[in-house]
């Protein structure tokens, strides 16, 4: 998905890894999440310490995905449970460097870097935006080759207005694609996927015409928060 993630999305990321306070979350026996998410992407400056910094936390190695042609990354899959999965994105030192693989280049250390969320049929759920008003980039195909050499296919909607990434980009698999998850290591759960904003209202009215089901936390810096649990422990990252 790395043609999704914009400039500004990294930028934000950088800086908020930084600057964020880390929120404290005491394990609940009912998991926070969008019910419509479909997967999100950690950011990484080197896909194999992408990976090993997942697994120190979480007890569980994610495995390669493939490269994105043509977008300078690479990326490798983690399941957290049905339909759900992690995406740890990074430079592929085999492609030039695009925007997006210096972005993550630049990155300190691995950070939430955007999500995706899975509305149904995507070219109804444009039409209805439409109506709305809300205003999104069109429908875009895209594709991998799988590490077993099958091809997996997508197409996606990008919403003009993100709130600064805080809102996802929306994705429908292709009708003979398995979904990632299906066949990603397996092991962890997402115990929390929130959004933090200092204007919870604004983002919870949003939130609601996308029928994204989100939990908002108010805090002074806007920033995405996730709680990965693995059979070793818990993987807390923001961006």
């Amino acid at each position: 998905m790395a043609q999704l993630i914009s400039r500004r999305l990294f930028l934000t990321a950088a800086g908020a890894a930084l600057a964020s306070p880390r929120i404290s979350w005491s394990a609940q026996k009912q998991e926070r999440t969008p019910t419509l998410l479909d997967h999100i992407l950690l950011g990484s400056a080197d896909l194999d310490a992408g990976i090993a910094f997942v697994e120190e936390r979480t007890g569980v190695r994610a495995a390669f995905g493939g490269v994105h042609p043509g977008a300078g990354t690479r990326n490798a899959l983690l399941s957290l449970g049905r339909n759900r999965y992690l995406e740890i994105i990074a430079p592929d030192p085999q492609q030039p460097a695009s925007a997006d693989a210096r972005d993550l280049k630049s990155l300190e250390k691995p950070v939430l870097v955007g999500w995706a969320a899975h509305p149904g049929d995507i070219e109804q759920f444009a039409a209805r935006l439409k109506e709305k008003g809300i205003a999104a980039n069109g429908l875009k195909p895209g594709s991998r080759k799988r590490p077993d050499g099958r091809v997996l296919n997508w197409k996606t909607l990008v919403l003009k207005d993100d709130a600064r990434g805080l809102l996802p980009f929306f994705i429908e698999w292709g009708p003979n694609a398995l979904h990632p998850s299906a066949d990603a290591p397996q092991g962890c759960s997402l115990t929390l996927f929130e959004a933090v904003t200092p204007t919870p209202d604004v983002l919870r009215k949003q939130s609601d015409q996308l029928q994204l089901d989100m939990p908002i936390t108010q805090a002074k810096t806007p920033h995405l928060h996730a709680i990965i649990t693995g059979p070793k422990g818990q993987l807390d990252v923001t961006f």
